[in-house]
């Protein structure tokens, strides 16, 4: 049995090997992000709203149904009686002054901070991870919002239902039977009235 002797002295001094560069030069993340930024926003609002209203909504249904049924009879009634009386004399007031003198002219971007992430010494050391953020921000924002409601309401909503299915059923009855009385008074006296001013001076 032959072993490997493994290489010769002579087969070792005719290898040839390179070194390999310095870890400085190896850049895995090299991240620099510079950012001047100059930002100006305003938004005033003014809102007033004033309502009266008045909403009345009597509903009746009847539904009566056979499904695969013999000699069967569904029956469905429904009976309502409304009488809805609304009356609105009513003050709903809403007033909404607003004066706004906003001056965002200036838009010097001054010098911002910067932040570095470095690793240090160590095992990453050199430029595997090297993070730079130079950020230089002058940013203006200002929101005068103003709003008034005033609101006056009668809602009525008398609902009456009546439902009869037979599904399935030999010489069967379904009866439904929904009655249904409302009388409903709705007053409101007075008045709705909604006034808003804005005066917005803005300079940017």
């Amino acid at each position: 049995m032959n072993e490997d002797a493994g290489l010769t002295p002579e087969e070792l001094e005719s290898e040839d090997a390179a070194a390999l560069p310095d870890k400085e030069v190896v850049s895995i993340i090299d991240l620099n992000a510079d950012l001047d930024l100059a930002i100006d926003l305003a938004a005033p609002v003014d809102l007033a709203v004033a309502a009266n209203a008045n909403v009345a909504a009597p509903i009746n249904a009847a539904a009566g149904a056979n499904v695969l049924s013999v000699g069967s009879e569904a029956t469905a009634v429904g009976d309502q009686g409304v009488m809805i009386d609304q009356n609105i004399d009513a003050d709903a007031n809403a007033t909404a002054a607003q004066q706004s003198g906003i001056d965002q002219s200036n838009d010097v971007v001054d010098d911002g901070t910067s932040t570095t992430i470095d690793t240090g010494a160590g095992a990453l050391d050199g430029s595997l991870l090297n993070v730079n953020v130079d950020l230089d921000a002058d940013a203006d924002v200002t929101a005068p919002i103003n709003g008034a409601v005033a609101a006056n309401a009668n809602v009525a909503a008398p609902i009456n239902a009546g439902v009869a299915a037979n599904i399935g059923s030999i010489d069967s009855d379904a009866i439904a039977v929904a009655e249904q009385d409302a009388i409903i008074n709705q007053n409101i006296t007075g008045e709705a009235n909604a006034d808003a001013g804005q005066d917005s001076e803005i300079q940017q």
